[in-house]
């Protein structure tokens, strides 16, 4: 069994997806899909920067996705191979739940771009800059991370944003509770605490705001909107389970934004569930973790024609 994989925010690189347009009209389709459903050139950002504007969360969230999906739409229209006919299941890491999502058809492409930039907006509007701030926990595991979280918030908001992997966990919450957790984290037997250069504290309770504009905007544009289940099963953020109804999964996403990332226990659930393989689109963040979390699995990265190509051949 495979599981198609859909990166999140941090795998944005300036040139992403140009090799793609340059060789493919179905990837050259989806990026001029993507700029008139925004009404911005975001596909010349991508291929020429600058990185700074690339990097702006309104940008890089529809951009990955963009990316991932363009990778997708190769492999099905140039190499012949349909994702319904070699994964079981589907999955992404934050913003790449609605990629996963717009892969099988639960979203069009159109409405996948216009929600993260409005994603990507709301979450950089519900904390002023410099109030919030992330950071990586190295050399921890969850009840490590929980004990320090809980141990610099000191009133303050200091989550688990990302379970990543069994060596990594993302913190999120208040600038001054981060810079504690980071000067406390060997205390609580972590390696080190390395801040992320991030503009806002995303998954955790301080993007409230954020879950608000983003249920308003899924009730008028639900995954699914003639009703019916999902294609494949997505293995959601929230609850690392299998989902396949339209509104469970609309709730999902709602709730996905001030919550953790359960991408480890996400992972384990898939393997358990008799994943073997696991594809990465567009990018190669995901494959790492999960290679430190299934260490029996197989991952393959699909980032490059030759990638793409290579995977065809060894699936046909």
């Amino acid at each position: 069994m495979r599981a198609f994989v859909f990166p999140g925010q941090g795998s944005q690189k300036v040139g992403m997806g140009s090799d793609l347009a340059n060789a493919s009209a179905a990837a050259r389709a989806v990026f001029e899909e993507v700029d008139d459903a925004l009404g911005q050139k975001l596909s010349a950002i991508m291929r020429d920067g600058p990185e700074d504007q690339l990097t702006l969360t309104a940008n890089a969230q529809p951009a990955i996705m963009a990316n991932a999906i363009a990778t997708l739409r190769v492999l099905e229209q140039d190499f012949g191979v349909a994702i319904d006919a070699q994964a079981s299941c589907v999955a992404g890491h934050s913003l790449g739940e609605y990629t996963a999502l717009a892969a099988i058809g639960a979203f069009d492409l159109a409405t996948t771009a216009k929600l993260l930039r409005l994603r990507g907006e709301a979450m950089q509007a519900a904390v002023p800059v410099g109030e919030g701030a992330m950071a990586a926990l190295l050399g921890a595991d969850v009840e490590k991370a929980s004990e320090l979280a809980k141990a610099a918030a000191k009133g303050e908001v200091c989550e688990i944003a990302n379970d990543n992997d069994p060596t990594q966990v993302v913190i999120s919450g208040h600038a001054g509770a981060i810079d504690r957790a980071i000067a406390m984290a060997k205390d609580y037997g972590i390696k080190r605490g390395i801040k992320l250069p991030v503009s806002a504290p995303f998954h955790c309770s301080l993007m409230q705001p954020a879950a608000d504009r983003m249920a308003e905007a899924l009730a008028q544009h639900p995954p699914m909107p003639d009703g019916g289940n999902l294609a494949l099963p997505l293995y959601a953020n929230v609850t690392a389970s299998p989902v396949t109804d339209g509104e469970e999964c609309r709730e999902h996403l709602i709730e996905q934004v001030t919550g953790r990332v359960r991408w480890r226990e996400s992972v384990i659930a898939m393997q358990t569930a008799g994943v073997e393989h696991f594809v990465e689109f567009g990018g190669k963040v995901l494959a790492p973790m999960i290679g430190r979390t299934a260490k029996e699995a197989q991952t393959t990265s699909l980032v490059t024609m030759s990638d793409i190509e290579s995977y065809a051949k060894e699936t046909a």
